[in-house]
């Protein structure tokens, strides 16, 4: 079967919000390739448990950097099937014309983005940064976490940080485990740092980036996700989301990084999926 034949149909999200927690994890950074062909090794045994048959599903991003990306994924825009559509979402904002609006997806009225919509809903909404946009340092890279009930970011939870994945899962787990928390529906969006340059880290003798420090970074990634999967099963359950905002060129054609709209950048990895108590 083709890398590209996972697909994951949508559930009634109109039964699943306020009856589960959820969370949102952006793999940022992540190519398609890399991350199918970590699936297709065996190299991904935590997200394997959770993920299709057939591994991740190529899907098309909406941006081509992070902060493009998030703006949509908070309108309510996921990365979409990379096939013709039209594709029904699973969140909407109340607008005229929409034609991925279904019978199945949740639509929040009188609201500019799905994390205010959530907290009508009953959620608590946190938001667990990683990369510049998310860090709270100046009015752009506050602007994301400012949507959100209480927002996190400090440099441990940066790029530049080799445990970066563990730290951010660990500041999860310690929120969802409060004791304010225990009886509160909760919204938990990471942004994952780890994938993002510098990546070299990852593997051991590599002096600059590249497609193989990417995977190896995914490798580590998918161990440090561990207890926060755990912990939400722990807490009767959840609906997960697990996509990359868009992924990153290494040479191919003679493109380097991303903020381009090459195939390497505009293809990306998507999952959802339950995690059952």
């Amino acid at each position: 079967m083709p890398e590209s034949a996972a697909r994951y149909d949508n559930p009634d999200m109109r039964a699943v919000v306020g009856r589960r927690d959820l969370l949102l994890v952006t793999l940022d950074t992540l190519r398609f390739d890399a991350a199918q062909e970590c699936f297709a090794r065996g190299e991904l045994p935590v997200l394997a448990r959770c993920l299709h048959a057939h591994g991740w599903e190529r899907r098309h991003t909406p941006g081509s950097f992070t902060y493009a990306a998030h703006a949509a994924f908070f309108a309510g825009f996921l990365p979409t099937p990379a096939r013709p559509g039209p594709h029904p979402r699973l969140f909407a904002l109340d607008f005229e014309g929409s034609e991925t609006t279904a019978a199945g997806t949740h639509v929040f009225r009188d609201r500019a983005d799905i994390v205010s919509g959530l907290r009508d809903a009953g959620y608590r909404t946190i938001c667990i940064g990683g990369v510049g946009f998310f860090n709270k340092r100046n009015p752009l890279g506050s602007q994301f976490p400012g949507l959100f009930d209480e927002s996190h970011w400090h440099p441990g939870l940066g790029v530049t940080a080799p445990d970066s994945t563990e730290r951010q899962v660990a500041l999860a787990c310690e929120r969802l485990g409060s004791e304010e928390l225990r009886d509160r529906r909760c919204f938990v969006f990471v942004n994952v740092s780890a994938l993002h340059q510098p990546n070299r880290h990852y593997l051991p003798g590599a002096d600059a980036d590249g497609y193989a420090s990417h995977r190896a970074a995914l490798r580590y990634v998918d161990a440090a996700l561990a207890p926060l999967l755990d912990a939400l099963r722990a807490r009767g359950g959840a609906f997960a989301i697990v996509c990359s905002d868009h992924g990153t060129a290494y040479g191919e054609d003679g493109f380097h990084g991303h903020r381009l709209a090459h195939d390497t950048v505009m293809t990306v990895p998507y999952a959802h999926f339950f995690l059952d108590p």
